[in-house]
């Protein structure tokens, strides 16, 4: 390819409403341009590292016996009620109507569809295991799509189900998928780890997610140094913390006027705020309330407490909600609340002569023993985990870093098969759902965390497997016919040998083409200019390490091939 030829239209300038390193070096690199809010167009450059992304998801799919197809993007609203999910999937399913008035949306995902395909074709256990997969456009109404490709309306993503007949089946698959998104990521020359995590509106009983380690993150995880443990804190397991043993004293109402927070209490009553017993107040889709306590150091874990009291989705109580229930908000505890759901962090429940709210204005509880004084209560882990916790398998001290979700595996089970009825007759002529798994890759949003985690103030630095081109030729001055002819060469010389090149051949400053270069980020700058006429010396730059190589004209063909091997 050559540059003039090229479209690429770069920015010096970054525009003002990118927010993040990949959106930004996106616009600015020509790889990208938006079409309206969470839409964009992949540019050339950009369309060439998703042809990599995918061709490498392709092999490892197609190595752990996964079969392509292509499914409808539009999807029939029967399919989506048979599961329940038309109306609990909420506001980001792009609904729309046919001049016949039925109703479809635009695939968010394609559970429904995809069981309902096998549904109609598979009667025996003879036929399963089965793996199907495609890669294709998914939409999603983000309520505020932002940092560019990380969360858009529109995204790239490939999504493989699985079928097996049993729950051992399931695990196999499973264990392929996980060893192939390992393979995946692995390829893809990006830093990651496999973390647990929540199912979220998919559902399954186990999952984890795949992140790119990257400062811009927007999960948190945990990890064990020690051994093998990480997760999303979402979804971390917590053991609950003991306290040191007390006698317990009796339950005593103080006043504590104008403290409506921990730090305050604990100011006032001249306690460690550990002491303190914290109040969150939530209520679920149906208006329910739903209260939270845990220690008064630790954070109400939002996901983990809904999934504990089965919500779709949970928001902040209003005072009149609050008081309706026997609360009062700045002074609660589980201490004479009716009407409410009561979930109590573990930890909590291991407290002596602890403080907490006594449902009155300006009144607190000393000497709470959680044991002894909450009664009709949910105890389980609900507090969001912290750096330095312990881990949960072996006990050291955990990590916490940000990540780019790039991957999920999930184990459905018979969530989706037996909403839709996808059974098959066993070995024993006994009818049975199908056990599922779903594993989804997001292609769009892989080459926008390997720009996450490659990057410097110059520009992007690819992967050497995702680069667009992997060697830039570079004549200083295209207006010289010695330098142009060398770089004719050298450019179809790689190109012969298999090289993915690209020369620059506009008759621009050499600072102009060497920074777009960088901005881009060629994994090789080979340089052309008066020394290579003059003393046959031909410089080949190393973008990831600003490492230096000068070679000859007869040299220079196999250093690139040895540097290409290195990279």
């Amino acid at each position: 390819m050559r540059t003039t030829q090229l479209y690429a239209p770069t920015l010096r300038e970054t525009p003002a409403d990118a927010e993040v390193i990949s959106h930004q070096l996106m616009l600015r690199a020509g790889l990208i341009r938006k079409a309206a809010g969470g839409v964009y167009t992949y540019l050339p450059l950009a369309w060439r590292v998703l042809k990599k992304i995918e061709a490498i998801v392709r092999d490892e799919m197609d190595a752990a016996g996964g079969q392509e197809l292509s499914m409808p993007i539009i999807q029939p609203a029967e399919l989506w009620h048979e599961t329940g999910r038309w109306d609990v999937y909420g506001d980001e399913m792009f609904r729309l109507k046919d001049r016949h008035d039925r109703s479809f949306c635009l695939g968010p995902t394609h559970e429904e569809m995809i069981t309902s395909l096998v549904r109609s074709d598979v009667r025996s256990y003879r036929q399963l295991p089965i793996m199907l997969y495609q890669i294709q456009n998914k939409y999603r109404d983000e309520i505020r799509p932002r940092f560019g490709l990380m969360r858009g309306r529109e995204f790239i993503m490939k999504d493989l189900y699985s079928f097996d007949k049993d729950e051992a089946g399931l695990e196999v698959s499973y264990q392929k998928m996980y060893d192939a998104y390992t393979n995946i990521f692995s390829r893809c020359g990006l830093k990651f780890r496999a973390v647990e995590a929540d199912g979220g509106a998919i559902g399954g009983s186990n999952t984890h997610e795949f992140m790119v380690i990257a400062e811009s993150g927007e999960a948190a995880i945990v990890y064990c140094e020690a051994c093998e443990y990480a997760a999303n804190v979402e979804k971390a397991e917590l053991k609950p913390i003991v306290a040191d043993p007390e006698a317990g004293l009796a339950l005593e109402m103080v006043e504590t006027p104008g403290t409506k927070t921990i730090e305050a209490v604990a100011k006032l009553l001249g306690v460690d705020i550990k002491k303190n017993i914290k109040a969150v107040a939530f209520q679920n889709e149906k208006e329910e309330v739903v209260l939270a306590f845990v220690r008064g150091d630790h954070e109400v874990n939002d996901i983990k407490l809904q999934n504990v009291v089965g919500a779709i989705t949970l928001t902040m109580a209003s005072e009149e909600s609050i008081r309706a229930v026997g609360g009062v908000p700045g002074f609660m505890s589980p201490i004479g609340i009716k009407g409410a759901k009561i979930v109590v962090d573990s930890t909590v429940m291991e407290m002596h002569n602890a403080i907490g709210g006594a449902n009155k204005e300006d009144r607190h509880y000393k000497n709470i023993n959680p044991k002894r004084d909450f009664k009709e209560t949910i105890v389980t882990d609900i507090r969001l985990i912290t750096e330095g916790d312990p881990c949960p398998h072996c006990g050291a001290a955990l990590k916490t870093a940000r990540g780019i979700e790039a991957g999920q595996v999930f184990k459905l089970g018979t969530k989706y098969s037996e909403a839709l009825k996808a059974t098959f007759l066993d070995e024993n002529g006994r009818d049975k759902p199908m056990v599922m798994g779903c594993y989804g890759v997001g292609v769009s949003r892989t080459m926008a965390a390997a720009i996450e985690q490659n990057f410097d103030e110059h520009g992007i630095i690819w992967p050497a497997a995702l680069a667009p081109y992997t060697v830039a030729v570079v004549p200083v001055n295209a207006k010289d016919e010695a330098q142009m002819e060398i770089a004719e060469k050298i450019y179809a010389e790689l190109q012969a040998n298999g090289v993915e090149v690209i020369i620059d051949d506009r008759k621009e400053r050499a600072g102009v083409k060497f920074k777009d270069a960088d901005l881009i980020g060629y994994p090789l700058r080979i340089t052309v200019g008066p020394k290579t006429v003059n003393e046959d010396a031909i410089e080949v730059k190393v973008r990831r390490s600003g490492e230096a190589f000068v070679y000859t004209q007869a040299e220079y063909l196999e250093g690139v091939k040895q540097l290409i091997v290195n990279l």
